[in-house]
């Protein structure tokens, strides 16, 4: 029987380019693709080779290299198991410049400022292919942003001359006529019309510009009344003055959805969330929503009536009931809260959110101190959160500031003033590393720590707090129980980074440290180090994090474990 021919390997090496010039290269270069080929024979290696001088010189000439010169050797392993050695010395010779650059803007549109007055590409520099298309499709979208809707190319081309060894441009663009934005017309059965023009973000009259429609869109899209938006310029209908009318078709959503989650944490133990929502009530847009959550120590059940206002995409005013049961280390309660609020987002992706609560608290701590919260406090809040990934972000950061309070004219049995800050930032490091760094800080001012409530009292510890002890469990110590009775100031930080080892695989180093303290009792700072594991799941990392408390009175490891976006 006749012997099948034996796979040949071979190693590629390219000298003499560097950068963006030799990533180009390896990626046109077939041998280099095809070097781990497991069914590679050595007819097919030699045709490779010989095809790779040409792959280099056209892999060269978007960086202006047009005289390129490539050495090129194929030498055979010297031993059986050994592999071929495909080496290509690259001179990529003198980079051909740009001689001249005939560049125009004709038409209606020709003195309009928003196009560049003159080429980026100019007389004597090295001509780079990528400069001139991203240039000539700015100028493109620039013609379509200003309404120009009929601007066309009516020359773009780029002519080298090896034997000047120069390169000419040229690229006229003619606008046409500046198109405006008509009347927008809704087909939809759900919403009254009033309500949907203020989701509009641009008046009859404004350029013509598809980013608004865009916008439009995805404002829409966004409050999760319609599961389909389709916005359509009907340029057939184009007026005298060039306004084009638009039409909105809109298909409206199912009206219920409903969600079933379980999970476990460290913190709270096995939990399980029911959570339905009512996406629109009235022709008004009105919403409702309800979540329930079960946990051996938390118990949450909280629904929320929100009615749009002003700018109906980001603006709202909310009514949200709320009970919460706690059984932890260190206390015990229940927590009654009927909110009343307004809420509004800015265009710098600020949230204001300002009201009032009527709350009604019964509550034990360790020690066996029982005691009632129940009055008006009414808050503000600023939030933002920023990020490149919702789920996994490589940049991005959350900061949360609130500022709460009550006194004995709202009601309430004592007076006290919070103020607390939340942030966590997040920064890429490389392609696979990235920085973690937290801080939550608060103050409480009141005459006594017995006249705060224990839900707003300040402790630390736990998973998303001072890793290495349970959750909750530091903050100021009872004389009698030893154990923590919270704080009116919070300081923690916490710093981390994070390396990843496969895929969906990173690992991670932290440290956290602070606590929760109050002048009426001993101050003692906490601190811990640790060493975490990440699988990426759709849900968000799940995090296990081995934490050693270096400050704690028998020091020792403790596991936690969550899952959750990082923001």
């Amino acid at each position: 029987w006749p012997t099948p021919a034996r796979a040949v390997r071979v190693e590629a090496q390219v000298e003499g380019v560097y950068g963006a010039a030799e990533k180009n290269v390896l990626a046109l270069l077939a041998i280099y693709h095809e070097r781990q080929d497991p069914e590679l024979s050595l007819a097919h290696l030699f045709m490779l080779h010989r095809r790779a001088p040409h792959q280099i010189a056209a892999a060269l000439e978007p960086f202006g290299y047009y005289r390129a010169r490539v050495e090129d050797s194929l030498t055979p392993p010297a031993h059986e198991n050994e592999a071929w050695v495909a080496r290509y010395r690259i001179d990529p010779g003198p980079a051909v410049r740009v001689g001249a650059v005939n560049y125009r803007i004709s038409g209606p549109g020709a003195t309009d400022a928003a196009f560049p007055p003159v080429f980026p590409l100019r007389t004597g520099d090295v001509l780079l292919h990528t400069v001139y298309t991203e240039a000539r499709e700015r100028i493109v979208a620039i013609a379509a942003q200003q309404g120009y809707l009929d601007a066309a190319l009516t020359r773009h081309e780029v002519l080298v001359d090896l034997d000047a060894y120069e390169a000419r441009i040229d690229l006229h663009l003619d606008t046409g006529p500046r198109y405006y934005l008509g009347a927008v017309h809704f087909e939809q059965d759900l919403l009254d019309e009033r309500l949907l023009r203020r989701f509009v973000p641009f008046a009859p009259g404004d350029v013509y510009d598809p980013a608004r429609l865009l916008e439009l869109q995805g404002r829409l899209l966004g409050t999760e009344y319609y599961r389909q938006v389709e916005i359509v310029p009907l340029i057939e209908q184009t007026d005298a003055h060039r306004a084009v009318p638009i039409e909105v078709r809109a298909q409206r959503n199912n009206a219920n959805r409903y969600r079933i989650g379980v999970g476990i944490a460290t913190d709270v133990g096995p939990r399980l969330t029911l959570d339905y929502r009512r996406r629109y009530l009235t022709r008004q847009g009105h919403r409702f929503k309800a979540e329930l959550s079960v946990s051996p120590r938390v118990q949450t059940l909280n629904a929320e009536y929100r009615v749009p206002v002003r700018n109906p995409a980001q603006d709202y005013f909310l009514i949200r009931p709320e009970f919460y049961a706690y059984d932890t280390d260190t206390r015990q309660g229940t927590l009654y809260k009927l909110q009343v609020a307004y809420s509004h987002g800015n265009s710098r992706n600020w949230r204001q959110t300002v009201g009032v609560d009527y709350r009604y608290e019964d509550y034990t701590l360790t020690e066996g101190e029982r005691d009632y919260f129940n009055g008006l406090v009414p808050h503000v809040a600023f939030s933002k959160l920023v990020s490149d990934d919702p789920i996994n972000p490589r940049a991005g950061y959350r900061a949360r500031f609130l500022l709460q309070g009550t006194s004995t004219a709202l009601l309430a049995p004592t007076n006290w003033l919070s103020a607390a800050a939340n942030v966590k930032w997040i920064r890429g490091l490389g392609d696979d590393l990235r920085l973690f760094a937290r801080a939550d800080l608060g103050a409480i001012w009141a005459a006594s720590l017995a006249d705060v409530p224990a839900s707003q009292r300040f402790f630390a510890g736990g998973d998303n707090s001072v890793r290495g002890w349970d959750f909750e469990v530091l903050g100021p110590n009872d004389p009698v129980s030893g154990k923590s009775v919270g704080g009116r100031y919070l300081a923690v930080g916490s710093l981390e980074l994070e390396c990843r080892l496969k895929d969906k695989i990173s690992a991670a180093i932290f440290t956290d440290f602070g606590n929760a303290f109050d002048p009426e009792y001993k101050i003692k700072w906490q601190h811990s180090v640790g060493l975490g594991l990440r699988y990426r799941t759709p849900l968000g990392p799940m995090r296990f994090d081995l934490a050693y408390a270096l400050t704690k009175d028998n020091p020792g490891a403790r596991l936690h474990v969550a899952i959750g976006p990082d923001l």
